[in-house]
């Protein structure tokens, strides 16, 4: 996947091109390319806002240079993303389906958004990761990428824990333990150094009801709901969590 990135501050993205999406790169699976809006602009100080119409407060990106940064890379027709608390919240199924594009191109706001005109002329889709609002684009933009790029064959060591880890099961994860096995008074739980791995799977199972049920009620009742595929041994834990 080529993954095309426009912003003021292309330099914050290097928390996205190193570790597991950097290697990624290095094996051809992802491709990424920063586009510097300033280098659009007609300005000789480089401005790439001004204020709005019809007044308010801050001030807007000007629709000129963000054009000439979507043409430089013939983004017109193909999927582009803006990063808004507008927009739809990012969510399995949209990231899902990102992950299917050959190419995805992501604008990051800044200021009070951007010209109207930008989102209407390149029809944009606006996506949300929450409701709140931060700075800028570009944390937003990172947390998109990162989310979509898991979802890729072959980003991730196990193809498996790109949908089997924590919420995407429908529960949250069971708790981990490593080295050492006792620890400042604490102990590893026994099960899981007992060597049955039918015991320490329905434990784990059980330790993700519990913790749904507690901090994500509203997870644990879907779940419950929907639970017709169980096993027999994992009914009789499910049952057991809800006494």
């Amino acid at each position: 996947m080529k993954i095309n990135v426009l912003t003021l501050f292309p330099e914050m993205f290097t928390a996205v091109t190193g570790s597991i999406l950097g290697r990624a790169c290095e094996k051809g699976i992802l491709e990424f390319q920063f586009i510097n809006i300033r280098d659009f602009s007609n300005d000789k100080h480089k401005k790439v806002d001004d204020y709005p119409f019809g007044g308010g407060p801050g001030m807007v990106m000007m629709a000129d240079p963000i054009f000439g940064a979507l043409h430089s890379i013939e983004a017109q027709g193909k999927k582009i993303l803006y990063m808004s608390p507008r927009g739809k919240t990012l969510d399995k199924e949209k990231i899902e389906e990102l992950a299917g594009e050959e190419e995805l191109t992501i604008l990051c706001g800044h200021y009070e958004g951007v010209d109207q005109r930008v989102l209407d002329y390149f029809d944009m889709e606006e996506v949300s990761i929450g409701d709140y609002i931060l700075t800028g684009g570009e944390l937003p933009a990172m947390v998109l990428i990162d989310s979509v790029a898991r979802m890729i064959p072959g980003v991730l060591a196990s193809e498996d824990s790109a949908t089997e880890e924590s919420i995407y099961s429908g529960l949250l994860e069971y708790p981990q333990y490593t080295k050492p096995r006792s620890y400042e008074g604490m102990d590893v739980p026994e099960v899981l150094v007992s060597g049955n791995h039918k015991l320490i799977r329905l434990w784990k199972f059980e330790q993700s009801l519990r913790l749904t049920r507690e901090l994500r009620p509203d997870l644990f009742e879907d779940f419950v709901k929907n639970s017709k595929e169980l096993t027999k041994d994992e009914y009789k834990v499910l049952e057991k969590v809800l006494k």
